[in-house]
């Protein structure tokens, strides 16, 4: 309903510190005359009410209409009545108290006025009596109450005649009934004025004092209240009677004032070419013709720096609400001046509930209402919110900051807005037409539509979490389906809503991973195929099919190059490798019943088929490393180019979150408080940390610290590629042909990864205003890439990239460790022996003996010190670290050989290669060829030729000797056998 409701305005008096200071203070004798006056006013006042009760009010009561209309001002005559009644009450009750205090006292208290002590009370009363009066007046309740044919009030007509003294006999019914109803009552408000004026000036300065000068001001403003609600409502009658019976059927309420005419006060419209203009305290009204629209005053903004022309002549006031914006003119600055400052006062009215008190008071006149608001709204007009209901804030007639947007079609958004669009995070429920199900959109929104990270969880059992734009998904994104029936997961990039690009593929039904291109949703172009059993082969694919020859490697090392089909059958020409050496290569077939058939050629001359071709590498040329994941990539190089706005970084980076509960978690972060990690990841703390970490040192220490934050944008980073290597290499993918696209993978993290700090550095520099250093040249950004970053990233990958080298050196591994077990049975003595350690060099005097004990059969003794070195080797994934290991077991090595031959000795190379492979047989590290190629692919470059460089090599001549050793056994062996 249009109108505010007038709340009751409550006055201070200051009563209680008044009674806490001077609690009973008396009053001097010469206030006897004032209060001997009041006591009289009084009486007079509460006779002259009981005679407005009994010849008008009674009569009226009992003269109830039948009518609707008569039956909707008669409830409001009851509540005028109620009113009536209750003033009478306390005017009743204020005269009791002070005839009895002047019977039993010579003195009076402040306390024994009700008029100033119980102040509130009386203005309370007073204005909801007036006010209700006036929602009377505005009905025509009057006019309609004297046309009533009841008996008893046409009885009561003569005497009320009589009691109306002051009119004539041509004075109507209806005027006389309002004025005796209200008169009275405002005389009643100026004697109680006078009276305390002349009580103020006898009493001397004081608290109490104090208390009659405020008393004082407010009835005075009361007074002030009275007249301008009867103006207003009489001029609010009056366009009642002016207009036509339609608009006041739709319009009026008892409740509703009319503030401005523009018949009153000139004024025209820009739109539609309104008629007239009326301003009420609730709404503003455009008539034109025999239609209207109105305006709710909580969502009218008003202003008044009008960037757009009026008319020559014409100062315009721009007028902005929720769907329409138009330009009020008028003819003078006075008049746009005045319009202004009414619209702006019943618009900061409106939206506090309340009228002003005065209602048009010098108190708070050049205020305005805010610009930001909080209000509910139902959209009307053809667009993509029609019929849509918005709750929630709004700032100059748009949705701006917190909301709910609810369609009658079952969607609905909660979330941040902008300028009346979808801005920052938001979550939307969008129903499914087919089904009882939702789509969930929990993402990032820019301008109405989806840009950034999001999580959408699908009606149908599908997540995908990724990058969208323009409401598609855009960019890196991961779709997993987790329903029994056909389970799948997809990672990679998307175009235009669908799969296309570099991704991954997984068919949890099928137990396969494709690692490929895609185009429109489709396997197209360059393809490696991985399946659970161990199989792995590479294809060109058109529209999901397998097109022209390809690779397949088989799990027993076999090779075949050509055709074949999905079931991996051989057909066509083609060429197959055994394990052995043997090469088939002719035409297959594969006929019903008759199982595979070949005709060609079998060459059983070749030896065992070279590393190349069974440990052959797939991926490398087909997919360069550089143009791998490059949705992820461009997400950050976006977040740096826009200046690493921090309302931005969410949306650029949010691969730290793995589900949806944690992305509404991770904005109010973002957006409210901070988390509870030690270190803050402010844009301003990240910025001005970074330009102040650049020494190697320093510099180590912070990006240490900010890849292991999920707050931090690298630690985001990080995290968005863990997740993509682990879809390509884990589980299913962990394949031995892999291995080089997983190790130039890693290695590229790291070089961009050490691009994205440079750029934030430079940001932070400039920001600064310092000149940031120079670019370095490509070789240089790599070295500190591998020296710096990758040591850092390496944890994240290491489980994934150390299964793939131990499943690539499998066969040289399980060598080498049948050697080891070989070794494992000599004693020391007998070991340095077999392994040619020089005699003088054997520290006996670490084989401790006990009784019964010969020396020549104790075991694990000699260098205990340097294979326990060795043996933390396993304990760390650093390749810095392992190489530091390993040069502390060399040092170990070499004191021992010290303490033996009692001076410093430095190892040369024949004496050390013998120490350190009995050192490894005794440290038995599982999977050492793995861990020396793992060191050696991953080592800092600046390392090459040096020291560590040194030791690895004799570390790597350790393991292929074993392996050598233990062949020679076995070729031994076999020949023994045969003999």
């Amino acid at each position: 309903m249009a109108g505010v409701a007038l709340q009751l305005h409550t006055i201070a008096f200051n009563v209680k510190s008044c009674r806490a200071r001077h609690p009973g203070r008396k009053l001097d004798m010469c206030t006897a005359e004032v209060t001997a006056s009041l006591l009289q006013v009084e009486e007079t006042f509460s006779a002259c009410l009981a005679r407005i009760d009994a010849l008008i009010l009674k009569p009226l009561l009992q003269a109830e209409p039948s009518d609707q209309k008569g039956k909707e001002n008669f409830k409001l005559f009851l509540l005028l009545n109620d009113r009536f009644q209750a003033l009478w009450d306390l005017t009743e009750e204020n005269y009791r108290r002070l005839k009895q205090k002047c019977s039993t006292s010579e003195s009076f208290c402040i306390q024994d006025i009700y008029t100033v002590w119980k102040g509130d009370l009386f203005l309370n009363l007073y204005i909801q009596y007036f006010v209700t009066f006036a929602n009377y007046v505005v009905v025509h309740g009057f006019e309609h109450a004297t046309k009533s044919k009841s008996e008893a009030w046409k009885h009561h007509k003569t005497v009320l005649k009589q009691f109306l003294t002051d009119f004539t006999s041509e004075t109507s019914m209806s005027l006389a009934l309002y004025t005796v109803l209200h008169k009275p009552i405002r005389d009643h408000i100026e004697q109680y004025i006078l009276l305390l004026t002349k009580l103020n000036e006898v009493l001397k300065e004081s608290s109490v004092k104090d208390v009659v000068t405020s008393a004082i001001k407010e009835y005075a403003k009361l007074e002030s209240f009275i007249s301008q609600v009867l103006d207003e409502a009489c001029f609010t009658k009056s366009l009642w009677k002016s207009l036509g019976y339609k608009f006041t059927d739709m319009l009026c309420v008892p409740e509703r004032r009319l503030l401005e005419d523009s018949k009153n006060l000139p004024v025209s419209s820009s739109m539609n070419r309104s008629d007239r203009i009326l301003l009420f305290d609730d709404v503003l009204v455009l008539i034109q013709g025999n239609s209207f629209q109105s305006f709710d005053l909580k969502l009218v903004w008003v202003d008044e720096n009008c960037r757009e022309k009026s008319a020559p002549g014409l100062y315009g006031l721009r007028i902005i609400t929720p769907e329409e914006t138009f330009l009020l003119s008028a003819k003078d600055p006075q008049m746009k001046a005045v319009w202004e400052w009414k619209l702006n006062q019943a618009v900061r009215q409106a939206l506090n509930g309340k009228r002003d008190f005065p209602l048009w008071g010098e108190t708070g006149e050049g205020s305005k209402p805010p610009s930001c608001r909080f209000f509910t709204y139902v959209f009307r007009l053809e667009g993509r919110f029609k019929s849509a209901s918005y709750e929630g804030e709004w700032q100059w007639g748009k949705p701006h900051g917190k909301g709910t947007l609810k369609w009658r079609d079952g969607r609905n958004h909660v979330g941040d807005f902008k300028d009346g669009l979808e801005h920052g995070f938001g979550i939307c429920l969008v129903p499914r037409q087919s089904e009882d199900r939702y789509d969930c959109y929990k993402c990032h929104w820019s301008e109405g539509k989806m840009r950034g990270y999001g999580i959408c969880e699908y009606g149908n059992d599908m997540v995908y979490k990724g990058y969208f734009k323009d409401n598609l998904r855009q960019g890196f994104g991961i779709l997993e389906k987790f329903s029994a029936e056909h389970p799948f997961k997809y990672t990679g990039q998307w175009e235009n809503d669908k799969k296309n690009g570099y991704g991954v593929w997984e068919d949890k039904d099928r137990g396969e991973r494709y690692i490929g291109t895609w185009l429109d949703d489709h396997k197209h172009g360059q393809g490696i195929v991985v399946t659970q059993s161990g199989v792995c082969y590479q294809r060109t694919f058109q529209a999901d099919k397998m097109v022209g020859s390809g690779i397949l490697l088989l799990e027993d090392d076999s090779v075949y190059e050509g055709n074949f089909t999905e079931d991996l059958t051989f057909v066509g020409k083609g060429k197959l490798s055994f394990a052995n050496g043997f090469i088939l290569e002719g035409t297959f077939t594969n006929k019903s019943g008759q199982g595979l058939q070949t005709h060609g050629i079998l060459n059983t001359s070749s030896e065992q088929l070279e590393d190349r071709i069974t440990k052959a590498q797939l991926g490398l040329e087909e997919f360069p490393v550089e143009k791998r994941w490059k949705g992820i990539y461009d997400q950050f190089l976006e977040f740096i180019h826009s200046g690493c706005k921090e309302e931005t970084e969410e949306s650029f980076t949010g691969f730290h979150i793995q589900t949806s509960k944690e992305l509404r978690k991770s904005q109010e972060y973002l957006f409210c408080q901070r988390g509870t990690e030690d270190v803050s990841w402010r844009r301003e703390d990240i910025l001005e940390e970074l330009a102040q970490h650049q020494g190697l040192e320093s510099l180590h220490s912070y990006l240490e610290k900010a890849l292991k934050s999920s707050l931090h944008p690298l630690g985001k980073l990080l995290k968005a590629l863990t997740i993509a290597f682990q879809a390509t290499y884990s589980g299913i993918g962990a394949n031995r042909h892999l291995l080089t696209m997983a190790q130039e993978e890693v290695k590229y993290y790291a070089k961009k990864i050490w691009e994205f700090y440079q750029g934030l550095l430079h940001l932070a520099l400039e920001q600064k205003g310092q000149l940031p250093a120079k670019c370095v040249d490509g070789d240089t950004s790599d070295q500190n890439a591998r020296s710096v970053v990758l040591p850092l990233i390496l944890p994240c990958f290491y489980p994934e990239l150390f299964m793939l080298y131990m499943l690539y050196h499998e066969r040289e591994d399980d060598l080498y460790c049948q050697g080891i077990v070989d070794l494992s049975l000599f004693p020391d003595i007998k070991l340095l022996e077999f392994l040619d350690v020089q005699k003088h060099l054997w520290p006996l005097k670490d084989l401790t003996l006990t009784t019964n004990q010969r020396r020549s059969l104790i075991k694990d003794k000699c260098f205990l010190s340097a294979t326990e070195c060795l043996q933390k080797l396993i304990t760390t994934v650093d390749p810095r670290e392992k190489l530091v290991i390993l040069q502390n077991t060399y040092e170990e090595i070499e004191t021992t050989v010290s303490r033996v031959v009692e001076k410093d000795y430095k190892l040369p190379m024949d004496d050390l290669l013998p120490l350190l492979m009995y050192v490894v047989s005794r440290a038995k590290i599982q999977h050492l060829g793995a861990e020396i190629h793992l060191i050696r692919d991953l080592m800092d470059p600046t390392n090459q030729g040096g020291l560590y460089d040194f030791l690895l090599t004799a570390l790597e001549s350790c393991y292929e000797h074993i392996q050598r050793m233990r062949v020679r056994q076995r070729e031994n062996c076999h020949v023994t056998h045969s003999s």
